[in-house]
Parts: structure tokens; C-alpha cells; sequence
């Protein structure tokens, strides 16, 4: 079975608002870049949906490793996604996932896939391919061309008393 090797990372101007995602897939000497922002959002989401748009964007027979600079997908989507799968999609304490939209759907995507390994690598540290993500999701971030529906209507009630003039 082949392996590509993929990086995200994702990124927020101000935590929440506007921010993006970058992802790069290498395949031998192919390389390719995928970037968007989002008006308003968090930075962790923004991770979420690097890997998600990643998932959707390769062909499930290979084998995939994704590097991360992001403790909260690793370990969310490696050991507590399979905690809050069997407790009914919610916490120990019984209260709500964060971002649950997503993590549902990458839950969905991932069991697609035979193998998947998942690489934490520490953010600014030098490697060339995180930092492009890194340079992509930040340069998406200040350029946000679509609505995070999900971060929306998570946050609906508390959103709907701010006055947009």
C-alpha cells in the first residue's frame, strides 16, 4: 500500500474570528496545497477543518499520515473521539462536545480509511512543511471568503444580540 504524507494546520486573527486552514499533500514528487478562510471561527476548528477538507481531498486506498501541530485534533481524533462515541456524543460529565459537528464528520472520514497515522510535530520548530501550512492558513485567515455554518449556529443565541451596523 502507498503512503502520502500530509500536513495542516489552522489559524485565527483573533480567537474567535476570522481565520483558515492550510493543508499540503506530498506524494513522491507531487506536491499540492490547499487553503480558505472563514470569517468568523476559532483556531481549533480551523484545525478540524484542515483535517476534514484533507480526508475528503484523498483517495481511501492509500495509507495517510497526517502531521499536526494541534494536541487537540491528535489526541481528540486518537483517543477521546472513541470516549465520546460511546457515551451517546458527549462528555464524561455529560455535557456537550465542543465542535461536535465536526468531529462527527471526521469520525465518519476516518473510518474510510484502512490506516491512518496521525504525527504531532511541534509548531514553529523548523519544518518547512508545517511552516507553509502555518503561512496558508494565516494568509487565509486575512483573506476569508466562506461562513462557518456549524461555528454559527453553535453560537447562535449568543451572536443574535450583537447589532451588525
Amino acid at each position: 500500500m502507498k503512503m502520502i504524507d500530509t500536513f495542516i494546520d489552522g489559524s485565527c486573527i483573533k480567537n474567535p474570528g476570522p481565520g483558515g486552514y492550510g493543508i499540503l499533500i506530498k506524494y513522491n514528487n507531487y506536491t499540492k496545497e490547499i487553503s480558505n478562510g472563514y470569517y468568523l471561527t476559532t483556531n481549533n476548528r480551523m484545525e478540524l477543518m484542515g483535517a476534514l477538507i484533507l480526508l475528503k481531498n484523498i483517495n481511501k486506498k492509500y495509507i495517510l499520515k497526517i502531521n499536526t501541530d494541534s494536541m487537540y485534533l491528535k489526541l481528540g481524533i486518537t483517543k477521546w473521539i472513541y470516549n465520546w462515541k460511546n457515551n451517546n456524543w458527549k462528555l464524561y460529565n455529560k455535557k456537550e462536545i465542543k465542535n461536535l459537528d465536526l468531529w462527527k464528520l471526521l469520525y465518519f472520514n476516518i473510518c474510510k480509511f484502512k490506516i491512518i497515522n496521525w504525527n504531532w510535530i511541534k509548531s514553529h520548530s523548523g519544518v518547512k512543511e508545517n511552516e507553509r501550512c502555518d503561512f496558508l492558513a494565516k494568509l487565509s485567515s486575512y483573506n476569508p471568503k466562506l461562513k462557518d455554518y456549524g461555528y454559527e449556529k453553535q453560537n447562535y443565541d449568543k451572536y443574535k444580540r450583537i447589532n451588525y451596523k
